[in-house]
């Protein structure tokens, strides 16, 4: 079964990054490192990170797309797998993504928002996984970075993470469907943080519809402003 290196961007994220590590703590298919992108925070991202014992790596180009794409060099295991530093794996993630990794070349799960009021975390889920299989029926297969996994050979072969504001995930899913087999696995699901809700779900939706239709300009950077 292959070993994983974790990969999390952060900026400013010490309020929610411990929920994140704790939850790579208990993983049943242990990750072999966890690495924890610093792109320039001002808070104790960094901080945390260490007494967590992750290895801590500080990128001076503001942006996430160059802070995952620091973390992919970085890792030294065959496989690679992806969250955010406000997110949540469940504990079998890294074993699902274990058992469905040979023969393909990227993997990716559901998610779903947290701390909402029942029943809409599971509603969440329920139209996030309608969404995937759309976009995958279409030929344009939507991976997250908040949840997917991939060959590291693989990645860097395609040539990384595109540098862009935004999309970068999507755009390196896209390249790694091109070049082997992707499988989307449903039982590697992640929780994440429900603030992306914060300016209300119209202005969500819109962001999201533009970064999917190609827009590479802003998005979820903009809580940088």
């Amino acid at each position: 079964m292959p070993e994983f290196t974790v990969i999390i961007p952060a900026w400013n994220e010490a309020k929610y990054l411990p929920a994140t590590l704790r939850a790579l703590e208990r993983q049943t298919h242990a990750p072999a490192e966890v690495i924890v992108v610093d792109n320039l925070s001002r808070d104790d991202t960094g901080a945390i990170a260490r007494a967590w014992g992750a290895t801590v790596l500080l990128c001076e180009t503001k942006g996430v797309a160059y802070a995952r794409q620091m973390g992919l060099e970085a890792a030294r295991t065959d496989w690679v797998a992806t969250t955010d530093a406000d997110s949540a794996p469940v504990r079998e993630w890294l074993g699902f993504y274990s058992a469905a990794a040979p023969g393909r070349t990227a993997l990716y799960g559901p998610m779903r928002f947290c701390g909402l009021r029942d029943p809409y975390p599971r509603l969440t889920q329920l139209s996030y996984s309608i969404f995937l299989h759309a976009a995958n029926v279409i030929g344009k297969p939507n991976m997250g970075g908040a949840n997917m996994a991939y060959s590291r050979q693989a990645a860097l072969l395609v040539g990384g993470y595109a540098p862009v504001e935004a999309y970068e995930d999507v755009i390196l899913g896209q390249e790694l469907d091109r070049l082997g087999e992707i499988a989307y696995v449903p039982g590697a699901l992640v929780e994440t943080s429900a603030r992306r809700l914060d300016k209300g779900v119209v202005q969500f939706v819109w962001r999201h519809f533009r970064n999917v239709t190609g827009h590479t300009r802003g998005y979820f950077d903009e809580m940088r402003e």
